[in-house]
C-alpha cells in the first residue's frame, strides 16, 4: 500500500469517527449552557463540516469542542517531527522554517472571529447550493503564535511583490479536483495575520488546521488556510480555481437567477450580529428576560446593538461589551420585562466606521456573506 492510499484510509476513518460521534451529540439539547457536551450540527460527512449551536455564542470564546468545522478535503496527516513550512516565490532568502524556527520569533496572540464564508446560506431565498449551513458557521477564539510579517522580513521580500498565496497540506482526493490555494495582498499579509500553533490558549486541534493556520482577521474564512506547508511570494494572486472563479462575489446588486456581471473576491466580513438568548421558539415566564448575543464585522469595532422586540417596527439600544481585540466580537444583553405575547427578537449592529447591518441579506449566487438581522421567534406564557 503506498503513502497516498495509507493517508487516505487514516483521513476516511478519522471522518467516520468524528461524524459519527458529532451526530450522537447533536441529539443532545440544545439550550444547554456553552461548553457542555450540546453537540455539533452535522452538515456534511464528507467533506466534514460541523456547526456550531448557537447557545454557544454567549461565551466570549468559543470552546474548541463546540468550534464549527469547514473542511474541502479533509485533515492530513502530518508529522511535526518532520514538519517543515517553506517560504518561497518573490523572496531574497528561500527557506525552510520547522516550528522550533517559528517558535522563536516573538510571540503573539489576538481574538478574532472565524466565519465561513457561506455562513447563512440555508436562509437565502431562493434556495442557493452549497453546504447547507444557517447560523452557527461562525466562532471566536484566542490564536496564539507568530506575526505572519516577522516571517515574511526574515526571507526578504522583493521589489514589486504583490500578494501571498498560502500552500495547504491537504490534498484533493481525485486527480482532477484543483489544490486549495488561496491568496492576500501584501499589505494584508503585512498587517495583522498570524501563523497559528494555538487555539484558546491549547495546541491547534488536527480539524482546525494543526499544526499551523492562517489568521486572516476581519477577512471571511476562505483565507484562513489550515495544515500550511507554506507560503509563496508572487507579482500576482493565484491563477488556480480557488482564486479565479470560487468565493466571488458580484460588484453591483444581483436580482435571484440574473445573470452577474463583474465579480470580486469574497474578503471583508460585513457586520453582523446573532443571537444566542432566547432560543427559537423558547417559551419565557413573564418578568425579568434577557436577550443576548454577539456583534462583529470586517471593518472595525461595533459602536451601537439595538434590539428589537416587534420584528424590526421599534429598536431599543442593549448593552455592549466593548472588544478585546481589534476584530473580536462583541457580546451584547438587553433586559426586559416580559410581557405575556408572541415576540419576533431582532438585532441590528452598527460599526465604528457607519456601516449598518441589512434588514435584507444581498443574495448571491455563491450564498456568500449573509449578514440580515437575525430573528427567533419566542413566546412569553404566563
Amino acid at each position: 500500500m503506498n503513502r497516498s492510499s495509507r493517508r487516505d484510509i487514516l483521513r476516511l476513518g478519522l471522518f467516520t469517527s468524528l461524524a459519527a460521534g458529532a451526530a450522537r451529540a447533536s441529539t443532545a439539547a440544545a439550550d444547554r449552557p456553552a461548553g457542555a457536551a450540546s453537540g455539533l450540527l452535522v452538515r456534511s460527512t464528507r467533506p466534514l463540516d460541523l456547526e456550531t449551536p448557537v447557545s454557544a455564542f454567549t461565551e466570549e470564546l468559543t470552546p474548541n469542542e463546540l468550534f464549527f468545522v469547514r473542511s474541502h478535503f479533509g485533515a492530513p496527516a502530518i508529522d511535526p517531527a518532520g514538519y517543515g513550512f517553506r517560504v518561497e516565490g518573490m523572496v531574497d532568502r528561500p527557506r525552510e522554517l520547522t516550528l522550533a524556527d517559528l517558535r522563536k520569533l516573538p510571540r503573539t496572540s489576538a481574538a478574532a472571529v472565524l466565519q465561513c464564508a457561506g455562513n447563512g446560506r440555508a436562509l437565502f431565498k431562493p434556495r442557493v447550493a452549497g453546504a447547507q449551513w444557517e447560523r452557527g458557521a461562525v466562532g471566536q477564539a484566542l490564536w496564539g503564535g507568530v506575526r505572519l510579517a516577522d516571517v515574511l522580513k526574515i526571507a526578504g521580500v522583493q521589489g514589486g511583490a504583490k500578494w501571498v498565496t498560502f500552500l495547504p497540506g491537504d490534498h484533493p482526493m481525485a486527480e482532477k479536483v484543483p489544490p486549495f490555494l488561496r491568496s492576500i495582498p501584501l499589505s494584508k499579509a503585512g498587517d495583522d495575520v498570524l501563523l497559528a500553533w494555538e487555539m484558546n490558549r491549547v495546541p491547534l486541534p488536527p480539524l482546525h488546521g494543526a499544526p499551523l493556520r492562517a489568521i486572516v482577521p476581519g477577512w471571511a474564512g476562505a483565507h484562513w488556510v489550515k495544515w500550511l506547508r507554506g507560503i509563496r511570494v508572487d507579482d500576482q494572486e493565484d491563477k488556480g480555481f480557488y482564486m479565479q472563479t470560487a468565493y466571488k462575489f458580484p460588484t453591483a446588486p444581483l436580482a435571484p437567477g440574473a445573470t452577474p456581471g463583474e465579480m470580486k473576491s469574497v474578503t471583508t466580513l460585513g457586520v453582523k450580529s446573532l443571537i444566542a438568548r432566547p432560543l427559537e421558539g423558547a417559551v419565557l415566564r413573564p418578568g425579568a428576560a434577557r436577550v443576548q448575543g454577539v456583534a462583529f464585522g470586517g471593518t472595525g469595532p461595533i459602536a451601537r446593538l439595538e434590539v428589537s422586540l416587534d420584528g424590526g417596527a421599534t429598536w431599543r439600544e442593549a448593552r455592549l461589551d466593548r472588544p478585546r481585540d481589534a476584530f473580536a466580537w462583541q457580546r451584547f444583553r438587553y433586559a426586559w420585562d416580559a410581557r405575556p405575547g408572541l415576540y419576533t427578537v431582532r438585532p441590528r449592529a452598527t460599526d465604528t466606521a457607519g456601516e449598518t447591518q441589512p434588514a435584507e441579506p444581498r443574495w448571491n449566487p455563491g450564498g456568500y456573506l449573509y449578514n440580515a438581522w437575525d430573528a427567533v421567534r419566542c413566546e412569553v406564557r404566563a
